[in-house]
């Protein structure tokens, strides 16, 4: 019988069951707790500035038509990288760069190399101030903010390409073409030296990606990155050089030979000494996001699940695809000893990973981690519901108000989530990960244009107790048993949508950081080698 009609049983079918499980699991996994992190995705509002090279995170290009208004420009033609090949008259194209705040990216000198023959202008916080073919230097002053990059002409014969705005202090010995052999920040290396795993999820812009076949990826010749997300060459080599495992998120609409491409590139790249984690995209539970609403259809389609409750099939579909992901992954690496082969649910729901998605087709015999996202929920809507937080309530609290929730009311329904995940991966002898973790102080439902409340959240991140709090759910993290852990997410700036990163900006002093303190002085007790001094 299959798993599929499983799912339609009476009770006592189902515990039945669930006791073949345990017979045919073995022994669950000795507990590795180490720290990971979410690595924050490319965009021109990007403050983490992992790349030397800041055109990497520029905007996609935007059509400008004299006299129109702005960004009504044509349909700009483009190369298969993204680079404009030729411009209607009147016309332009521009893209925004470093669109952060208050001083907080490098001023002074940058270099912007290129080639072919065209015309490029600068406007905002820069201005040029020297020109020759192929090169132009820039005078940036960040407590301006952001800067354009204007393309005002271009020969169709030679049309440029392989812009480089090279950071202050970074253009020396640039190769001449293509793009400087040192791509990433010296600062960004150094601050997440020491990380177990660095998972790719918003590098490789994975919620909602329209990324199908092999021909649609991200390269290194990719005029930026902000458009499909980082090239794999690039994730691998950062892998390689921190000796930290990738954990890379298939795109739900990829084929079998994106993934075997991908799975063949990552075998010949990657240092052997590293595993590789293995997930089927993003929150396929979460209805938020395209992907699980593919799942559902596909489920559909297939005919998985009752129809009157497609998101059961959209479980079912995502137990199938990942099993089938994982098979290609593990004929490419000709065996599983290198590969962590993920099963993410919602943290808690362990309803349904009991019963509709690890026992589907036997899902689960093809897994070695059951991933949660065990955060410390304090989501609140304009109104309450029932017994529920408010806006209008949590606007009034003061900081340690917030605090004492997040402490007293949030840390124990997370701890008893994790322990409850915790018993299911044991009864199959899975390892229990976080795909993401922390903090989860945000508006939501309309709750987020609380400014009050917005403010007081922002308050509570940076105050000291959110470090001594944080500590405390690692260390309960590892006292349940749990394994890797990778915290969401490393250097982003604080908005109404949340406060994810750990710190603000790439320049924030460590030391008054509490998140990133209390997760880097945990993973240094784990064993990881760490620098503290950032």
């Amino acid at each position: 019988m299959k798993a599929g009609t499983q799912m339609r049983c009476p009770g006592a079918l189902m515990g039945a069951v669930l006791l073949s499980w345990l017979a045919a699991a073995g022994e669950a996994p000795v507990p590795n707790p180490r720290l990971g992190t979410n690595l924050s995705g490319p965009a021109d509002w990007n403050t983490e500035l992992p790349f030397v090279d800041v055109f990497r995170m520029a905007r996609p290009w935007i059509s400008q038509r004299k006299g129109q208004p702005w960004g009504k420009g044509p349909q700009l033609a483009l190369d298969a990288h993204g680079w404009v090949t030729r411009l209607e008259p009147d016309c332009s194209a521009e893209t925004p760069m470093c669109t952060i705040p208050n001083g907080h990216y490098p001023s002074g000198e940058y270099t912007v190399l290129y080639e072919g023959e065209g015309k490029l202008d600068f406007s905002g916080a820069a201005k040029a101030v020297s020109r020759e073919p192929g090169k132009v230097l820039i005078q940036v002053d960040s407590a301006k903010g952001g800067f354009f990059l204007r393309l005002l002409e271009t020969s169709p014969q030679n049309y440029v390409r392989n812009i480089r705005v090279i950071m202050p202090g970074f253009a020396g010995g640039l190769p001449a073409i293509r793009r400087q052999a040192e791509p990433f920040h010296p600062a960004f290396l150094k601050r997440w030296q020491g990380m177990a795993c660095l998972r790719f999820m918003d590098w490789m812009h994975t919620n909602g990606s329209k990324i199908s076949a092999w021909a649609d990826r991200p390269t290194p010749e990719s005029a930026t990155f902000s458009a499909k997300g980082v090239a794999l060459e690039w994730m691998i080599d950062l892998c390689n050089r921190q000796k930290a495992d990738p954990w890379f998120c298939m795109p739900h609409l990829a084929d079998d030979g994106y993934v075997r491409n991908f799975a063949q590139m990552a075998k010949d790249k990657l240092h052997p000494s590293l595993k590789v984690y293995i997930e089927y995209s993003n929150e396929v539970w979460n209805s938020m996001f395209p992907q699980t609403r593919y799942s559902w259809e596909k489920g559909t389609e297939l005919g998985l699940g009752p129809k009157e409750r497609p998101w059961e099939g959209g479980g079912m579909y995502y137990a199938r695809r990942s099993v089938e992901i994982f098979g290609i992954w593990e004929q490419v690496f000709g065996g599983r000893d290198r590969l962590v082969r993920v099963i993410a649910w919602q943290s808690g729901n362990t309803h349904w990973m009991r019963k509709i998605v690890l026992p589907f087709e036997d899902a689960w015999k093809h897994t070695d981690a059951l991933a949660i996202a065990p955060y410390l929920s304090c989501c609140v809507p304009p109104k309450s519901k029932g017994k529920g937080l408010s806006a209008d309530e949590v606007e009034k609290w003061t900081v340690e108000q917030a605090l004492d929730y997040l402490e007293k009311e949030a840390l124990p329904k997370s701890i008893n989530a994790i322990r409850e995940t915790k018993k299911v991966a044991d009864e199959l002898g899975l390892k229990l990960v976080a795909y993401e973790g922390g903090q989860h102080m945000v508006g939501v439902g309309g709750g987020e244009n609380n400014d009050t409340m917005t403010a007081l959240f922002h308050a509570a991140n940076a105050a000291p107790r959110m470090g001594e709090i944080y500590r405390k759910y690692l260390e309960a993290w590892k006292e349940a048993g749990g394994d890797l852990f990778c915290n969401f997410s490393s250097v982003g700036r604080w908005s109404k949508w949340g406060s994810w990163g750990v710190m603000q900006y790439y320049d924030d002093d460590p030391a008054r950081s509490p998140k990133f303190l209390a997760l880097m002085q945990w993973a240094k007790s784990c064993g990881q080698a760490i620098t503290l001094e950032q």
